[in-house]
Order: structure tokens, then C-alpha cells, then sequence
């Protein structure tokens, strides 16, 4: 660990004297990626340098021990140098959790797309929900929602709904909502009161920038039609609605919430990027044999990650089986109970394949 820690610190120290670089500092782009980096690496500088004094301390109360001084000077020492063991271990473990390889795309902005899966008219009224829930949580984190793309069901429920969250951190702490969310509860399609299970499925991908993914016009056919969504008085009076194909992969966005055709194919052009990246980053792991995390590959009722029962007022994550109560709460985005579980079950994996 030690020699990571000082591999750390020399990197600090030149990424410092990189940015005070004219080069550096006359290139926007390359200056922010080091900025970022540095920033990243500073909490473990800090806590490396209380480290390394604490460490200074424990010498000096040992010297004291064993000079053969007055016994009231060797009682102050020990009771220091029990206080900085115990400093010198919570120290450590520190260190340790922030030596866990963190994923480059934890503080980048998130696209999320949810769908009404199994279950008609009432998966897609439970998408509208769990929409509605991302949106409450986000105003929490103070971040900003922006709704690329949304397709409308009969009764008011999301068919589809494709939307960014921008904010430090979101893609961080919202990745771990992929995945089929169950609900069980009686519809209010249902005349007879029986219970139905429905399932919507979401997926969380990190915003891709320019850099990430190179995307080649010849790859790309983009037609324009009339919007027939969202967007208020005028919509349809042009032909504002982008789609863009990606010809080598087959993947198709299409975008029609704004009112204007450059607005949403930027909008489109954001989602398919979000997209191809999230495809190379699982051709890499493929490659590395690494077990890739599930995005939603459908909707059906038995894969799932989170089930929500409104009967028995109670939200159950499978994945680290907890289970808490106040569902109408949860609803409203109070979700960090099960965000926090599933971050620490993925440290304490991290920890055990780093062998810490």
C-alpha cells in the first residue's frame, strides 16, 4: 500500500506542475482533465500526510518509552501512543477505501432511459412514477433534469422517457438503480381488486463526451420528421423530430421535446455517445474477463433488482436485501438507504478482489 501511496503523491506533485504549465494552462480542455485528476488524488494526499505525521508521533512517544524518563512524563507518552494507534488504524482503513479503484465515470452527468416493461397500461403508469422519483431525488441533490425524449401512454403513464440528470456525482449514485423495478399493488385499470405484478425496466448510462466516443458522419443517417410528443403548442407544425441511426451498431435515439430540429439532434447525438460508450466500456471488461454489471436486457417479471408493494407498504433491494417501509416516502426520492447499501456492498467487493 505504501508504495501506491507515494506513486500517488509524485503524481499530485506533477500534475501540480503540469497546470502551472502555459501549455497546460492555454489548453482548456487538457487543463481540466488534469484539474479533475488532481482534485481526485487530493483526499488521499491529505489523509497520506495525517498518516505520515501520525506515524512521526508514534516514533517520538516510543523514544520517550524507552529513554528511561520520569514516570510522569512515560505516562503521558503511552496514553499518547494508544491515541494515535487508534488514530493510525482508522487512518489506514481510510486510506484503504480510497485506494479502491474508482470508476473514471462516477462524477460525470447521467442519462437515464426507463420503459414501461410487463404489465400494459400499468407498467407504463409505474414508469411515470419511478420517472417522477428520479426527478424528486435529483431536486434533492440539486441537480438538473432535462427530458430528451418522451413517449406518452393512453392513460397518462411513460412508454418511454429518456432524460439527463446533471450534477457532480450523479452518474455516481444513480448507476446503481439499472436493472427491472417490480411493482405490486392493484392497478387502477382493475375492477376486480386483485393484485398485479408489473415491472418497468431503467437503465443508467454516464454522458459520454466528445472525447470518449469518435463518431464518423458516414456512420450516421438522420432523418427529420413531425414531432407527434411533448412539447406544447407548435410542435407539430415543423419538422423538428431528429432520428439518428448509427449505421455499424444498428442503435437508433430519436428525439422530438424540443421545439427545435438542432436542439434535439443534439439532444440525440448526446444519448447515442452515452450509449457507444457504454458498449466499449463492455467490450473492455469482456475482454479483461470482467463480469459486467447488468444493464436492463428486458422487462420480464423475473429479473429484478427492487420490488415495490404497496399493500404491505414496503420497498425490498434484492441485491443486498434490505427492505424498509414508508413507500409513499421512498416514492417521493428517498432513496439513499438503498443507494449507501449498494455503494458499500461494491467497496467491500472492490476491497476483497484489491486483497485490502
Amino acid at each position: 500500500m505504501m508504495d501506491r501511496l507515494t506513486a500517488i503523491l509524485e503524481r499530485y506533485n506533477e500534475l501540480g506542475e503540469r497546470m502551472a504549465s502555459p501549455d497546460v494552462v492555454s489548453d482548456a480542455g487538457l487543463l481540466q482533465r488534469y484539474a479533475r485528476e488532481h482534485a481526485q488524488l487530493s483526499p488521499i494526499v491529505d489523509l497520506f500526510g495525517q498518516l505520515r505525521r501520525t506515524e512521526i508521533g508514534i516514533e517520538e512517544a516510543r523514544d520517550i518509552l524507552s529513554d528511561g524518563a520520569d514516570e510522569d512524563l512515560r505516562d503521558l507518552a503511552r496514553d499518547e501512543l494508544r491515541e494515535l494507534e487508534t488514530r493510525r488504524q482508522h487512518q489506514t482503513e481510510e486510506l484503504k477505501r480510497l485506494l479502491v479503484p474508482r470508476d473514471p465515470n462516477d462524477e460525470k452527468n447521467a442519462i437515464m432511459e426507463i420503459r414501461g416493461s410487463a404489465g400494459g397500461e400499468e407498467a407504463n403508469l409505474f414508469a411515470q412514477e419511478l420517472f417522477r422519483l428520479y426527478t424528486s431525488y435529483a431536486e434533492r441533490q440539486r441537480w438538473h433534469v432535462e427530458i430528451l425524449d418522451l413517449t406518452e401512454s393512453d392513460l397518462g403513464g411513460v412508454k418511454e422517457v429518456i432524460f439527463e440528470v446533471r450534477g457532480p456525482g450523479a452518474y455516481g449514485r444513480l448507476k446503481y438503480e439499472s436493472g427491472v423495478h417490480r411493482v405490486q399493488r392493484v392497478p387502477v385499470t382493475e375492477s376486480g381488486g386483485r393484485i398485479h405484478t408489473s415491472t418497468a425496466s431503467v437503465i443508467v448510462l454516464p454522458e459520454a463526451e466528445d472525447v470518449d466516443v469518435e463518431i464518423r458522419p458516414d456512420d450516421l443517417r438522420i432523418d427529420v420528421f413531425r414531432s407527434h410528443g411533448h412539447g406544447g403548442q407548435g410542435v407539430n407544425t415543423t419538422d423538428s423530430a431528429v432520428r439518428v441511426t448509427h449505421l455499424p451498431t444498428g442503435i437508433v435515439v430519436t428525439c422530438q421535446n424540443e421545439r427545435s430540429q438542432i436542439q434535439n439532434r443534439a439532444s440525440a447525438m448526446a444519448v447515442l455517445r452515452s450509449r457507444l460508450y457504454a458498449l466499449e466500456q463492455e467490450r473492455r471488461e469482456k475482454e479483461l474477463g470482467a463480469a459486467r454489471k447488468s444493464q436492463v436486457a428486458s422487462g420480464e417479471r423475473s429479473e429484478k433488482i427492487r420490488t415495490y408493494n404497496f399493500p404491505q407498504d414496503r420497498v425490498t433491494d434484492h441485491r443486498v436485501n434490505l427492505t424498509l417501509h414508508n413507500l409513499p416516502g421512498i416514492m417521493q426520492g428517498n432513496i439513499d438507504q438503498f443507494i449507501s447499501a449498494l455503494e458499500l456492498r461494491e467497496q467491500q467487493r472492490l476491497l476483497d478482489d484489491e486483497g485490502m
